[in-house]
């Protein structure tokens, strides 16, 4: 998989359009992940990642537009609708709600793979994140790997602070337990979530962080947990 330059999640109800996408990216050396409907499109996103996500507005269980709300929330992920829409008010509204291009059915493959090309080449290079960050009263210090809460420093092991520092590298959106446990205890361990539990409930106690009402960090059952920003 060394080759492939990058995943993309095409989310369409056609499998025709999906059959002719994957064989035209795959062609031009992208792997490409399919889905039928926006829940498995967002499920898709959330597990799997990809680089970019190719999206249908007219999908049977929701609007495309809520998909790409949906998909803010916890990504920044680049999204290039796909539709037979072209109203320029449908343009407006799939922009406005996240979108980052938008491309009318029928297409042309060569214009499609330079519209891929752009998105990928403007994500390739992200802002690193500051050496410190900074989310309302909580301050990591990435370099010195020093903490503190309104000033007052937080003294933590080196799980409980790399475990905080991806989550306020990524804070307000969610971070998956899978993404947690492979960024902090390494892929061997992507299905041991009692980890989590155990040192998320430490984390919270040292800068006294009620998990009933948290200042922090947000638990999302059964998906992750989220670095709230003021």
């Amino acid at each position: 998989m060394s080759d492939v330059l990058a995943r993309i999640l095409v989310i369409d109800d056609e499998a025709q359009i999906r059959r002719f996408l994957r064989i035209a990216l795959e062609a031009n050396g992208y792997a490409v992940l399919e889905a039928a409907d926006g829940a498995a499109g967002l499920a898709l996103a959330a597990t799997e990642r990809p680089q970019l996500v190719v999206l249908d507005l007219g999908l049977p269980d929701r609007d495309g537009k809520a998909v790409v709300r949906a998909l803010r929330e916890w990504s920044a992920v680049p999204v290039l609708v796909l539709s037979v829409r072209e109203a320029e008010a449908e343009k407006v509204a799939a922009l406005d709600a996240g979108a980052d291009d938008y491309v009318t059915k029928p297409f042309g493959v060569a214009e499609l793979l330079a519209r891929v090309r752009a998105l990928l080449r403007a994500r390739a290079a992200p802002d690193a994140p500051p050496a410190v960050i900074e989310v309302g009263e909580l301050v990591v210090d990435q370099a010195r790997h020093a903490v503190s809460v309104a000033g007052q420093p937080v003294h933590l092991t080196r799980k409980e602070f790399e475990l905080l520092r991806h989550l306020a590298v990524h804070a307000g959106r969610i971070v998956t337990h899978q993404q947690l446990l492979r960024a902090v205890w390494g892929k061997a361990h992507e299905r041991d979530t009692h980890y989590l539990r155990v040192f998320v409930g430490q984390l919270r106690q040292k800068p006294g962080d009620d998990p009933a009402q948290p200042r922090f960090i947000l638990n999302e059952p059964g998906v992750g947990y989220r670095l709230l920003t003021p």
